[in-house]
């Protein structure tokens, strides 16, 4: 039986849910930050996971995250909450500065001056984006956490900026501070302006004749797609190490959006996905990143971490998941 306190940021997120439900699990007693007294997540949070009690706080002020840990007193914090699409970051980069950024900083610096830094295990969710894709010349191996960084987007850079204030408080302070580099990760919970979830919900709209086509923009950036529920399990091994350190977690292999695409339609018996999809300028990015691979072996022999989920169950359970999201609605 756990007695262990957690304070989640980002807790309506996707990573938010699975963490919950894992952390409940183990007996934890959980709190989440939610932004907003008009927060339109907050009654979902409620009804959905009444083991958790939400606290009001916002990553751009420091007091309130003072406030946070004070009201909660946790042995692990774990920070998700980010300004987290990358389309999005290239139409609002100062919001994704300030608070994928600059909110990491205020809440290190709210656990270093909370009294009780030497007691909290915090996490920080950074992320493959900061690889760009770029400075690859390993072919086949991946990213591994001393591959050079050369992020692409406005939301890359920040979350740079939060990795290496994370691991600037870690050395500086002795903050018990770990940074998961996850690659792409995906489930039922996904937004559905993310392309996974946009995909996996225009098939199954498709499939129920609600939906003619979809809108995609470029179809062959390669992604290392793993699921959700595998990684939060990964996050949290990483603050049950005596020593704070830094992994990757990925799958180690590759596949396109048209490889979504293909297994997605083949779900709901379409072989040829082609006359469903419409490529639209509108989606192109200003800079895009072709090809990200990730290498978990660290984290694999370290934590003893592992995938559970391949790529064509995490397709067939999303668009399944649609499927009877979809017929559920008028």
């Amino acid at each position: 039986m756990s007695n262990r306190i957690a304070l989640i940021t980002g807790i309506t997120g996707q990573d938010g849910g699975h963490l919950i439900e894992l952390l409940h699990s183990k007996k934890y007693k959980i709190y989440g930050i939610i932004r907003g007294q008009q927060n339109p997540k907050k009654q979902l949070i409620e009804k959905e996971f009444p083991c958790v009690e939400l606290i009001e706080a916002d990553l751009i002020d420091q007091s309130s995250l003072i406030r946070a840990l004070e009201l909660s007193k946790p042995d692990e914090v774990y920070n998700l909450a980010a300004i987290s699409h990358v389309g999005y970051s290239f139409k609002n980069p100062e919001l994704t500065g300030q608070v994928t950024g600059l909110g990491v900083l205020n809440l290190l610096e709210a656990i270093r001056l909370s009294g009780r830094k030497d007691k909290i295990r915090f996490y920080q969710a950074s992320t493959s984006e900061m690889f760009g894709g770029l400075n690859y010349n390993r072919p086949g191996e991946g990213y591994d956490e001393n591959a050079l960084f050369h992020p692409r987007s406005p939301y890359g850079v920040a979350k740079l900026y939060a990795h290496w204030i994370t691991k600037n408080y870690r050395e500086s302070y002795g903050i018990h501070a770990s940074c998961g580099i996850l690659f792409n990760h995906e489930g039922p919970r996904r937004g559905l302006e993310f392309v996974t979830r946009k995909i996996s919900n225009a098939v199954a709209r498709i499939h129920l004749g609600k939906q003619e086509y979809i809108e995609l923009g470029n179809l062959d950036p390669k992604r290392d797609w793993g699921y959700a529920g595998d990684y939060v399990e990964g996050m949290w091994l990483m603050l049950q190490q005596d020593k704070p350190d830094d992994y990757v977690l990925a799958t180690g292999e590759t596949h396109s959006i048209k490889d979504f695409l293909e297994l997605a339609f083949k779900e709901v018996g379409v072989n040829d996905w082609k006359p469903y999809v419409k490529q639209n300028k509108a989606f192109l990015r200003p800079a895009e990143v072709d090809l990200l691979l990730g290498n978990p072996a660290k984290a694999e022999k370290v934590l003893g971490w592992k995938r559970k989920v391949d790529f064509p169950s995490l397709v067939k359970m999303m668009v399944k998941h649609d499927i009877n999201l979809e017929s559920k609605k008028n």
